[in-house]
C-alpha cells in the first residue's frame, strides 16, 4: 500500500493532506524519514507522523450531517467559534468532515475516517455533483443564469461549468438551484458576486446523488449500508 493510501486509511488525513506531510518530511518508515511518495508499506512496516505511531482505523464508519449556519467545518478552531465538533462529541470514533461549507452555509455534510472515500469524493478528477438551494437579492435575468452556467472568471480563475436553475422570485428574492463539479473556496458566493448578486442562504441538498431529507438543523445519522456501498462504487 502506498504511503499516502495508508495514513489515509487511518483516519488521520486526506490523500493530498498525507502527500503534503510526507513532502515536508513529517514522515518516517522503520525510523527513517521518507520523502517518496510512491514509498509503498508492508506488513510489519512502522509507520510514524511527528514521531507518533500512526495505524489503520479497524473500523471504518460513515455519517451524515445536516450543518447548521454559524458552525465552522473543522474539529477545531483558534478563534473559538464553533465548530463541528461540538456537534459530533458524542461519537465512539474520530471523524472528519469530507469536504467544507463555509461558516454562513449550512446542509449535507459527510463525516467519516474512511480518507480514501474523503479523496475520491473531493478531488475535482471525479466530478462528484453537489446540489445545492441558494437564495439571492433580486431578481435572475436568463443571460445571468448563462453566465453561471458557462463558469465565471473571477481573480483571473476560470471556474467551471455548473448547473443553474431558477426556481421562484418573490419579495425581491430569487431561489436558485446550482449543482456544482468541483469544489473551490466559497465558489457559489463568488459566482454570484461576479454577476452583481448578494447570497442570503445558502445550503447543499444532495452530494454523490445522496440526498439530505429530512435530517434536522446539527442532527446527524450513521449512513445505511447501501449508501455507503454507493459512494464507494460511485468512483473508482
Amino acid at each position: 500500500m502506498r504511503i499516502n493510501k495508508y495514513l489515509s486509511s487511518s483516519g488521520l488525513c486526506s490523500r493530498r493532506k498525507a502527500e503534503e506531510y510526507v513532502l515536508e518530511g513529517r514522515v518516517s518508515v522503520n525510523n527513517k524519514v521518507i520523502n517518496d511518495l510512491s514509498t509503498q508499506i508492508n506488513d510489519g512496516d512502522v509507520v510514524k507522523l511527528n514521531d507518533q505511531v500512526i495505524s489503520i482505523e479497524e473500523q471504518m464508519v460513515y455519517y451524515m450531517l445536516n450543518k447548521p449556519k454559524g458552525y465552522i467545518t473543522s474539529m477545531s478552531d483558534d478563534r473559538d467559534r464553533k465548530s463541528i465538533s461540538n456537534l459530533t462529541s458524542d461519537l465512539p470514533y474520530r471523524v472528519y468532515p469530507v469536504g467544507r461549507l463555509d461558516y454562513e452555509s449550512e446542509g449535507l455534510l459527510f463525516l467519516t475516517n474512511d480518507g480514501d472515500l474523503t479523496y475520491k469524493l473531493t478531488h475535482p478528477k471525479f466530478n462528484v455533483a453537489k446540489k445545492y438551494v441558494v437564495k439571492v437579492e433580486g431578481d435572475l435575468k436568463e443571460s445571468e443564469l448563462a453566465v453561471l452556467r458557462a463558469g465565471v472568471v473571477i481573480d483571473k480563475v476560470r471556474y467551471a461549468k455548473c448547473k443553474v436553475e431558477k426556481v421562484s422570485f418573490a419579495q425581491n428574492i430569487s431561489k436558485v438551484e446550482v449543482t456544482l463539479f468541483e469544489g473551490k473556496n466559497r465558489e457559489i458566493r463568488k459566482m454570484f458576486d461576479a454577476i452583481g448578486k448578494n447570497v442570503v442562504f445558502l445550503k447543499r441538498t444532495e452530494m454523490a446523488g445522496i440526498k439530505l431529507g429530512g435530517l434536522k438543523r446539527g442532527e446527524l445519522r450513521p449512513l445505511k449500508d447501501y449508501e455507503v456501498s454507493y459512494l464507494k462504487n460511485l468512483v473508482k
